[in-house]
C-alpha cells in the first residue's frame, strides 16, 4: 500500500490555525511552522508536528496561508527555505500551494520557475472566511499543472467542501479577483444601505433582519451581521488586503484591456478609508468612512 504524502502547513494566522487543526483532525499527521513559534507549539500539544524552520516544513505537499506573495517568496528561499528542505529530503515532485490571495501573474511566473526544478505550485485562494475555516465550508478555487493539482487534490478537499479547478496557474486567483469583487461590492453596498437607514433613523437590526429574509440576503451579511450592530470592527479580513485584491482585480482585467468601473470605484473608497488610518479594521467598517463622506458640508 502507498503511503500518502506528508502534508504540512505555513502560517498559523487567523485561516491558517482553523484549517491546521482541521487537517491535523482528518490526517492524523501534519506538520506545522509559524513565524511566531508559540501558534505551531500550541497546534502541536494536538498532535502536530512543529517545524523550528520552514525548511523542516518541507513536505511533499505544502500549504502556504500567508498574505501575499512576497511571504511565500520569504519561506522559499534561503538556507533554512522550502527549497532547501526539499533539497536534503530529496523530495521527489513536491507541490506547494499557495492559499493566500496573491497576484495571478506573479504565482503563474513563480509556477513556471519552479517547474524547472521539479516542483508544483497550486494557487489555491480561499473564500468563506475564518468561520468558513473552522467548519471546513470554504470554497477553494483552483489553478496548477495538471499532475500538481492531482496529487494536491485529496487535502484541498479537506481544506473545504467546495473545491474547483479551473485551469492553469494563476486561474485560481483570477477566480478569486471575482470573488473579491464581488465581496467588496456587497460590503459597501449594505454599509451604505445602513448609513442611508441611520439617516433616516431606521433600527438597524430590523433592517439587516428584513434584508436577510429577501432577495439582499448574503454570506457577506450573515458573517458581518454583528460587527455592523456592535459597531465592533477590530480583526477579520482587514480593508488593506480588500483594497490589495481589488488592485489585483484591476491588474488582472487590464492585462485584457477590459476596464471594471465598480472595481475601480471600489478601490477610491478604500484608498479613502485607508488615508483615514482605520485600514487594519475589518473591511466592514467600510461604513465609518462612508458615513462620513455622507456628510452635508463635506468638502469632495
Amino acid at each position: 500500500m502507498t503511503c500518502p504524502p506528508a502534508v504540512s502547513v505555513l502560517g498559523l494566522g487567523r485561516m491558517g490555525e482553523p484549517i491546521a487543526r482541521r487537517l491535523l483532525a482528518s490526517l492524523g499527521d501534519l506538520t506545522v511552522w509559524n513565524r511566531t513559534p508559540a501558534k505551531a507549539e500550541a497546534l502541536s500539544a494536538q498532535g502536530a508536528q512543529a517545524a523550528a524552520t520552514p525548511a523542516e516544513a518541507a513536505a511533499e505537499i505544502a500549504l502556504t496561508v500567508l498574505t501575499d506573495l512576497s511571504d511565500v517568496e520569504e519561506v522559499l528561499r534561503g538556507d533554512t527555505g522550502l527549497l532547501a528542505g526539499w533539497q536534503s529530503a530529496r523530495t521527489e515532485h513536491p507541490v506547494l500551494v499557495v492559499h493566500g490571495t496573491v497576484s495571478p501573474r506573479g504565482v503563474a511566473r513563480l509556477a513556471e520557475e519552479l517547474s524547472r526544478e521539479g516542483i508544483g505550485v497550486v494557487d489555491a485562494p480561499l473564500s468563506g472566511g475564518v468561520a468558513g475555516a473552522e467548519s471546513g465550508a470554504l470554497s477553494v478555487m483552483v489553478g496548477g499543472q495538471d499532475w500538481a493539482v492531482a496529487k494536491a487534490m485529496p487535502v484541498l478537499e479537506a481544506v473545504g467542501s467546495t473545491v474547483v479547478r479551473f485551469g492553469a496557474p494563476g486561474t485560481g486567483e483570477i477566480a478569486k479577483a471575482c470573488n473579491q469583487v464581488i465581496v467588496a461590492s456587497t460590503v459597501t453596498a449594505i454599509s451604505e444601505a445602513l448609513v442611508l437607514a441611520d439617516a433616516y433613523s431606521l433600527d438597524r437590526r430590523q433592517l439587516l433582519r428584513v434584508l436577510a429574509g429577501g432577495l439582499a440576503n448574503s454570506e457577506v451579511l450573515a458573517q458581518k451581521r454583528d460587527r455592523w450592530l456592535t459597531g465592533d470592527f477590530a480583526g477579520g479580513g482587514s480593508a488593506a488586503n480588500q483594497l490589495k485584491d481589488l488592485l489585483f482585480a484591476e491588474d488582472t482585467a487590464a492585462a485584457k484591456g477590459i476596464r471594471l468601473p465598480v472595481s475601480s470605484t471600489l478601490r477610491e473608497v478604500f484608498e479613502h478609508m485607508i488615508a483615514e488610518g482605520i485600514g487594519d479594521l475589518d473591511h466592514s467598517a467600510v461604513e465609518l468612512t462612508l458615513a462620513h463622506g455622507a456628510r452635508p458640508g463635506r468638502d469632495s
